[in-house]
């Protein structure tokens, strides 16, 4: 399911995400005791932790007041729907990821930053339902391009080339990281783990295509044994041959940036 963002009052959600949308003031005092804080952050993070406990279910606002034990009602004091929320969760979460990255050799600084930004798409998987045609445009979100742009132009490599390798790193992060996370949630989804849906298929294939591999040697080719030994049975099969698809690409794709940026400019013609 792709979610796109933006959809609410653009004036109040980027206001709300940049920080100048003025919080209102404490009301009184109904009854004694002490009462929980609710704040902006307060809901936000609520949200984000419904959306990390139930991936594949659309946030409402009934859910993050559940958990903050107030009315639904209560939370439109500080955010004026789902929508705007939406862009909240995705910008708030982005904030794990750090921003700054040791001066030195670039390549590994930019191995380092996939790697980051991979194990965070995979610890929130609904994040990867929001589509990248419309960003949040948040200053978090902003702030994972621009540690990325930091470590890029270190290669010398002018504006323009950058902007291709920037948008191939992360649909390589992205891509892969939602193979990964939909690897997880099919197991969950359908009752049946990952090893043995493969392993079932697999099979089939075998008694009902006994000529697969004379067909399509290329594709045979490809589908050679994994090299290493899984991590455990648990880990879904798509999962981990994920990881490696990954590891294998990243090194592909930087070591083309690594060429491209040793390679003389070509004189004007």
């Amino acid at each position: 399911m792709t979610v796109f963002a933006g959809q609410g009052d653009p004036t109040r959600s980027m206001a709300l995400l940049w920080g100048t949308d003025t919080p209102p003031a404490p009301g009184p005092r109904k009854t004694p005791g002490p009462k929980r804080a609710l704040n902006l952050q307060t809901i936000v993070e609520a949200a984000i932790a419904a959306a990390d406990a139930n991936p594949t279910a659309e946030v409402s606002l009934r859910a993050v007041a559940d958990r903050l034990g107030c009315t639904s009602m209560a939370l439109y004091t500080y955010v004026p729907g789902k929508a705007e929320l939406l862009d909240l969760m995705y910008d708030r979460a982005h904030a794990e990821l750090p921003t700054h990255h040791p001066q030195g050799e670039w390549r590994a600084a930019a191995a380092a930053w996939a790697r980051e930004l991979r194990a965070f798409y995979l610890r929130h998987p609904w994040v990867l339902q929001v589509s990248h045609a419309r960003p949040v445009m948040g200053p978090h979100e902003q702030a994972v391009l621009e540690t990325l742009a930091g470590i890029l132009l270190r290669t010398g490599l002018p504006a323009a080339t950058l902007r291709g390798v920037t948008a191939a790193l992360f649909h390589l992060v992205r891509g892969n990281a939602q193979t990964a996370a939909e690897a997880r949630l099919a197991a969950a989804a359908t009752g049946v783990p990952d090893r043995q849906w493969w392993a079932g298929r697999s099979a089939l294939l075998q008694r009902l295509a006994p000529d697969f591999t004379e067909r399509f040697p290329m594709s045979a080719r490809l589908a050679t044994p994994h090299p290493a030994p899984a991590r455990d049975d648990t880990t879904p099969y798509l999962e981990d041959r994920a990881e490696e698809v990954f590891t294998t690409g990243l090194a592909v794709l930087l070591e083309g940036v690594q060429a491209t940026a040793a390679t003389p400019p070509a004189p004007p013609s």
